[in-house]
Parts: structure tokens; C-alpha cells; sequence
């Protein structure tokens, strides 16, 4: 039974906004932007700095920590949450697990190796080596010399032994390690007072305002089962089976994605999403330039939020991916910078014909972008 009926603009409305991203710069300075709850993804050259200064906060990462959780994918969070997040970043059960790791399972699984306990051998020989910051590296070297078959695979692209990737990341932070902010490649250390969890306790008892499926209906309203288990890299079983109680089915008109799937929102959000939209939009444009990696784009119903097939291709490209031009919600283009000798040119490719106040407002976040990378824009 559907519960409410919305459009799909009043839903990409209420997402722009619950990620806050309506907030002029600098109002979140005392108060970091709710969707640090559930990670904030640095990847690429402004990465999460860059997604928290466009949600109001002020410059800098202080009192965050990053660490690699959801996907294998390193992120933010508040230093003084680390302990919650390793529990609702942890897998449910055995097969969320399996399905977590990818292939890295298969050997495991056929040695008689319960997947969670693979982990947790992971992760007590990672704390044992890093005592002191170590290059991933040289972490991975010294975990190889101490695992044997089945936690290691032959690497075609290193010409080496080693252990699998995602194992590798994901049990970092169950031995309670996290990566220093701006090293490449990644330089992993022990974070202040944070005893490793070695799986001690799993997703199933996360703290409710870190539980991973919750947060993905929090932060990405309107989502099907499918989409969280994509966004998690879990099995849809163990998705369906954790659903939250007060999530309600939610109808969207102008919904192009294939299929007829149920679409879901927590049942306090019903008001504010039908309300989404409803006045009227004199003010100024609300434009911010998302980067590549952004979480509002990290959604899985794809569809949903670009409707051409050729720009979604563009957009989310796996390799050199650009950043999105969001305008209240709507993405109306993207962009890509050219950085060079202290100087900044943004190149925008518009999907429409953008008006001159909207044009201004593009030209104002190039400027910001500027600024936040303390260079010049020349164009």
C-alpha cells in the first residue's frame, strides 16, 4: 500500500536540502553538516573538505577522522563517533560479509573459513603491525609475510602475492586504524582512544542514528531495497530483512526508472517531502558545484536524478569523472577544472540553456572553489 504520493521534483528538492546543501557558506561552523553521520567520501582532489565547505562548514577537517568503511571507500567522520561507526559499518551476518568482500569470499568460504572471522584475523594482525604510521604499503607487505591461502591472491597488475583489497580496507577500522588526511599513497595509524572492534559487535546492533540501511532512507529519501543493497554492497535479502520499521512506501510521479519497484521514506519525512517545493522560488538560485564524488551523487537510483542516458554516462564515467552543477537539486550541467601554477580555469558544460542569474551564480561558486583551493580563477 502506497502511504503518500509525491513528484519527482519535490523529492530531488527534499534531498538537496537534507544534505544540506541550501546552506550558505559558513553557518555550520560550530555544527558539523548531518550527513557526516554517514560518511563523507574524500576522494579526489577538493574530496570531502570540499562537500562539507558547500554544506555551510567552516575550512579544515578539525575533530575529523577518516577511514576506509562503506565500499572499501575512505571517508569522514566525527573522531568522537569512530567507535559507533564501526559498529553500523560492520556486516550484518556471514553473508553480508561475503558479499562485501567480492571474490576474496570463495577461497575463504571453500576452506571451511567463516568470512567474519577472516576479517577479524585481519584486523588483529593489522593492529599489531601498526603501532606507529605505516605507508599502506608496507602494511600490506608485513600482513602478507603473516596470512597464507586463502586470504592472499596473486596480483597481475603489482606482480606480487598479497591480500585482497577490500578485506584489506574493511577490517582497518575494525582494528581501530584510520588513514592521515592528505597522503597518497595512504599512511595508516592507530586513532586516539579508539579500541579496535575486531567484529566484537555487528551492524545488527548499530546505534539508530548510524544504522547504515536507516541513514541511506535519511539522506536519499525515495530509495528502493536495491539501491541500499547497491550503496552497501550487501545482499537485498539482508537489506529487506533490516528495513526500518517506519519506513512508508512512497508513489513519485515523472519517475522514469525502469521497473515498478517500491520506493520508501521515513514516516517523520512525509510532511517535509510533500511540502518540498511547494513555495514559491523568488529568491536567488540556490547553485553549488558538487564534486565528482559528492554524496548527494553517490545515489543509486541514477535514473531518477539525470534522465539522459548520455549525460548519466558522463557524469558517473569510471575513470575521470566530472563534478556535477546542482541547482536546487536539479543537476544542469558539469563541470571540470584545469589547475595550473596557481591559477584556475573551470570549464562548464551546461546540459540547457542556463539563465543569466544562474550563469552568475555558477560564476560565483567557480570563485568560491577558488578560494577554497587558494588559487587564482583566471577563466
Amino acid at each position: 500500500m502506497t502511504d503518500a504520493t509525491t513528484t519527482r521534483g519535490h523529492l530531488v528538492r527534499f534531498r538537496f536540502r537534507r544534505h544540506q546543501l541550501d546552506r550558505p557558506p559558513g553557518t555550520a561552523r560550530s555544527k558539523l553538516p548531518d550527513v557526516v553521520d554517514y560518511g563523507v567520501q574524500d576522494t579526489g582532489p577538493d574530496g570531502a573538505a570540499w562537500a562539507l565547505a558547500i554544506r555551510g562548514a567552516a575550512p579544515g577537517v578539525v575533530g575529523l577522522e577518516l577511514a576506509w568503511t562503506l565500499r572499501g571507500a575512505p571517508h569522514a567522520y566525527r573522531r568522537s563517533d569512530l567507535k559507533a561507526i564501526a559498529v553500523a559499518t560492520a556486516p550484518y551476518d556471514s553473508s553480508d560479509a561475503a558479499k562485501r568482500i567480492f571474490d576474496a569470499s570463495k577461497p575463504l568460504v571453500g576452506a571451511g573459513i567463516d568470512v567474519i572471522d577472516a576479517l577479524r584475523t585481519i584486523a588483529e594482525e593489522q593492529r599489531s603491525i601498526v603501532t606507529k604510521p605505516l605507508v599502506k604499503g608496507e602494511v600490506s607487505t608485513r600482513l602478507t609475510k603473516r596470512l597464507k591461502d586463502p586470504f592472499l591472491r596473486w596480483c597481475r597488475p603489482c606482480n606480487a602475492t598479497h591480500l585482497y583489497e577490500n578485506p584489506f580496507r574493511l577490517a582497518a577500522l575494525q582494528a581501530g586504524l584510520v588513514l592521515e588526511w592528505d597522503t597518497s599513497p595512504p599512511v595508516m595509524r592507530r586513532a586516539p582512544r579508539l579500541r579496535p572492534a575486531l567484529y566484537g559487535t555487528l551492524a545488527v546492533d548499530a546505534d539508530r542514528r548510524f544504522d547504515v540501511i536507516r541513514n541511506h532512507l535519511r539522506f536519499y529519501p525515495g530509495a528502493r531495497y536495491r539501491d541500499v543493497a547497491s550503496f552497501l554492497d550487501a545482499p537485498i535479502k539482508v537489506v529487506k530483512d533490516r528495513w526500518p520499521d517506519d519506513a512508508v512506501e512512497v508513489a513519485v510521479s515523472g519517475d522514469k526508472t525502469p521497473g515498478k519497484e517500491s520506493r520508501f521514506v521515513l514516516s517523520d519525512d512525509v510532511d517535509d517531502l510533500l511540502a518540498a517545493g511547494d513555495e514559491a522560488d523568488n529568491g536567488p538560485p540556490t547553485v553549488r558545484l558538487l564534486g565528482p564524488y559528492d554524496p548527494y551523487l553517490q545515489l543509486r537510483d541514477r535514473e531518477l536524478l539525470v534522465s539522459d542516458a548520455d549525460h548519466r554516462k558522463d557524469l558517473w564515467r569510471v575513470l575521470g569523472r566530472p563534478g556535477a552543477i546542482v541547482d536546487d537539486g536539479e543537476i544542469v550541467g558539469s563541470w571540470r577544472p584545469r589547475a595550473s601554477k596557481g591559477k584556475l580555469r573551470v570549464e562548464i558544460d551546461p546540459w540547457r540553456r542556463l539563465s543569466s542569474d544562474r550563469r552568475d551564480a555558477i560564476a560565483e561558486q567557480c570563485e568560491r572553489l577558488a578560494a577554497f583551493r587558494n588559487v587564482r580563477l583566471v577563466s
